[in-house]
């Protein structure tokens, strides 16, 4: 046990400070500071002795330089127990500081505000990180409080403890300490590589949280990031593992649609089972809804529109593990409040990763995401047939689709709205025949849909099977040795056939 008899405290966010610096003056610890801290602690009428009195120099180049001299440093790392360290601690007046409070200043929520590049480099700290790193080193002597989020625990330490510590204190806060400058550090590097603080390349320095199980009950599992910053929860337990995995899913989808362009999207297990645009919130979930009602059981729904009473009542009506939606009216959302453990969620804005990362073999695969959406302008003709402009938004509508569901798939569509798609067979043909096969089971006549593909067609089978079915557009890569073949049968069947030169693998 050790009693913290000084200490540095120089921080940016000064709230639920007060209590712990009001212990300390009770205790009769002396109190070195900086800057507006110490302007804080002598405005409470409490002693402090500025750093200044140790380094011989005043805060300099705008407050760049305040702590960095062997006269702080020497006070937290010198080792307590080693003879030598203690004499050139009393050789050169070195005081030991037995505690350090400083936290970091704003860099991510700096660059979030869209600021200036240089106001962004100036809020990158160097006194603060180095001075919490010298803290956790030598944390057998040092308590390092890093973070404002541990006041309350270190306010309940030092009066659970008479303003001392144990081993045991100060190695976890010096765990945390390195975890926070982790994070801190990787924030300003995917910044200076990026643009931006989005990145999970390290992703042992963000945030942790424990979940109740993984993909499966027997599986630990921990979600690392901020859900928080993405989302606001307004209802319903906890987000599970396989939760947050759809809830990705939808994300995805969803953001391929313009938010003037009321969209709902029903999705399970990582594929959407519905998916429409309609001029209102009711009648887009409605004819989401439509396309696989059995399937949209249990599922994950999302939208880019405030959701109103009028489709909260259609959504009540439905089962559903969680809804996600930009805001939600009053009464919608206590009608929907309604089931105790539907998970209601805000979305809020924010950048999200570009990179994409898998665990295999005895490494891990990155890549960046994919980002490619094909338009109409993007869509080369290489049929006879040219495709009409409703045609072009349906398979716009259904290429949006396509990108986001497992390999192999096809999606079959109209314009606004998804009739059926086959996901995730060995075979593009099986995935064609499971999409006809949901369609007709879900009463939809296909006479003049349109039909995506992933990825190209080897054999002209999936367009001949098309054709039968009522198919009359499709779109997909090209890029196969045979995509003659394929040309050729649309042509003598008055098809139209689209290229992109984009293939859409989802694995």
């Amino acid at each position: 046990m050790k009693t913290i008899q000084s200490a540095l405290i120089s921080v940016y966010y000064k709230d639920g400070l007060e209590p712990i610096v009001k212990l300390l003056n009770s205790k009769g610890v002396t109190i070195y500071s900086t800057g507006g801290t110490q302007t804080f602690i002598e405005n409470m009428g409490i002693p402090v002795v500025p750093v200044e009195n140790l380094t011989g120099y005043p805060s300099i180049f705008g407050g760049r330089v305040k702590t960095l001299h062997p006269a702080v440093f020497g006070g937290i790392l010198y080792r307590r127990d080693n003879t030598d360290d203690v004499a050139q601690a009393s050789e050169f007046n070195i005081p030991s500081l037995d505690m350090v409070i400083v936290d970091l200043y704003p860099f991510e929520e700096t660059v979030a505000s869209g600021a200036g590049e240089q106001d962004i480099i100036e809020k990158i700290d160097i006194g603060g990180i180095s001075l919490i790193r010298a803290g956790a080193k030598n944390f057998k002597d040092t308590l390092i409080v890093s973070s404002r989020s541990q006041y309350a625990k270190t306010l309940e330490i030092l009066e659970e403890k008479g303003c001392a510590t144990d081993l045991t204190d100060r190695k976890l806060f010096a765990t945390e300490a390195f975890g926070i400058t982790a994070h801190y550090d990787t924030a300003i590097n995917n910044w200076f590589v990026n643009g931006s603080q989005s990145s999970v390349r390290n992703f042992e320095s963000l945030p942790q949280k424990s979940l109740r199980y993984g993909e499966n009950p027997h599986q630990s599992a921990t979600f690392y990031g901020d859900l928080d910053a993405m989302f606001h929860q307004l209802n319903g337990k906890e987000l599970s593992y396989n939760n947050i995995v759809d809830v990705d899913a939808c994300v995805g989808l969803i953001d391929e649609f313009d938010a003037s362009n009321i969209t709902y999207a029903i999705i399970k297990h990582t594929n959407a089972c519905g998916v429409a645009s309609a001029s209102t919130a009711k009648e887009a979930y409605l004819n989401a809804l439509s396309c696989d009602p059995v399937s949209a059981f249990g599922g994950v729904v999302i939208t880019n529109a405030n959701v109103d009473l009028a489709v909260a009542e259609e959504l009540n009506k439905l089962f559903m593990e969680i809804l996600i939606a930009p805001s939600y009216d009053e009464d919608a959302l206590e009608l929907l409040k309604g089931k105790k453990n539907r998970i209601l969620l805000v979305r809020k804005a924010i950048d999200l990763p570009k990179e994409m990362f898998k665990t295999v073999l005895n490494g891990v695969l990155a890549q960046d995401k994919d980002d490619s959406t094909e338009n109409a302008s993007q869509m080369k003709t290489v049929s006879n047939r040219v495709p009409s402009e409703e045609q072009l938004r349906a398979l716009e509508f259904a290429l949006k689709i396509c990108k986001h569901t497992k390999s192999n798939t096809i999606v079959l569509a109209r314009d606004g709205q998804l009739l059926a798609s086959g996901t995730g067979q060995t075979s593009r043909v099986d995935a064609l025949r499971q999409a006809i096969e949901k369609a007709n089971s879900f009463g939809f006549d296909l006479k003049g849909a349109v039909m995506a593909s992933d990825a190209f067609f080897p054999f002209p089978d999936c367009v001949e099977i098309a054709d039968v079915a009522g198919i009359e557009a499709v779109v997909q890569p090209g890029g196969s040795i045979k995509d003659q073949l394929s040309i050729d049968y649309c042509n003598q069947n008055n098809l139209a056939m689209v290229f992109t030169g984009i293939r859409h693998f989802k694995h």
